[in-house]
């Protein structure tokens, strides 16, 4: 799952870099408005977190013309301005949530990650696909219940899949969520983590459709025989 962050204090943005990386996540970040909106208006984000007193281009401004431009991701507004009326107008702009400033990471952690879920029609914080879960708050994996290691990019795969079990996903929509901007890409190395995958998960858990990409679904019921 890729994330942008859009805040002018650089502090604040490396700490939320880090919190969300070591969450799992791959993260941009922009320091002005325009840039923020040019990423998030050209880039395939999972969420953003949005700070309002943007300069160059104001908080508002870019959900605005995000939303008018058909750009639907989750954004999680973060800001110093906590009115009430502060609040209605950032959900009325297009926002999602609304988080005011000082937070705890940890309250800014869930928010995103019901903002994900959601967006991909998953209720339950926990994923599942036949054997396999994925547990979005802790970041665990199991396989019938026994704990399964994962390296950071093979995590960002499986998340991926999970929140999209049964559509078939591209090695360069992989590639697209699980890598931040200024990361050396290479859509070949999919393959290579898929490979992992199926050897940690099951061999049937991912599937290759030929000339399109991979779907995650739980496998198939076995057929009963008949009595007689």
């Amino acid at each position: 799952m890729r994330l942008l962050v859009v805040e002018d204090d650089r502090a604040l943005a490396g700490q939320l870099a880090a919190a969300l990386g070591a969450a799992g996540y791959a993260v941009d970040c922009a320091a002005d408005g325009e840039e923020g909106h040019f990423l998030g208006d050209t880039e395939p984000y999972d969420a953003v977190v949005l700070d309002l007193g943007l300069p160059r281009l104001d908080g508002l401004t870019v959900l605005r013309r995000w939303r008018a431009g058909g750009r639907t991701m989750p954004v999680l507004i973060l800001t110093a301005r906590d009115r009430w009326h502060d609040k209605v107008e950032g959900i009325d702009a297009g926002a999602d949530d609304y988080l005011a400033k000082p937070f705890r990471m940890e309250e800014l952690l869930a928010r995103l990650r019901a903002l994900i879920r959601r967006a991909r029609g998953h209720a339950a914080p926990e994923l599942a696909c036949g054997p396999v879960r994925l547990d979005t708050r802790s970041g665990r994996v199991s396989v019938d219940g026994t704990p399964v290691a994962l390296s950071t990019q093979e995590f960002r795969v499986l998340s991926y899949l999970m929140h999209r079990q049964g559509e078939v996903v591209s090695r360069t929509e992989l590639t697209e969520h699980i890598y931040a901007q200024d990361f050396d890409r290479d859509s070949n190395t999919i393959e290579v983590f898929v490979g992992r995958l199926r050897r940690k998960l099951g061999a049937d858990v991912i599937e290759t459709v030929r000339g399109r990409g991979y779907r995650l679904r739980p496998p198939e019921p076995a057929a009963g025989g008949a009595d007689g």
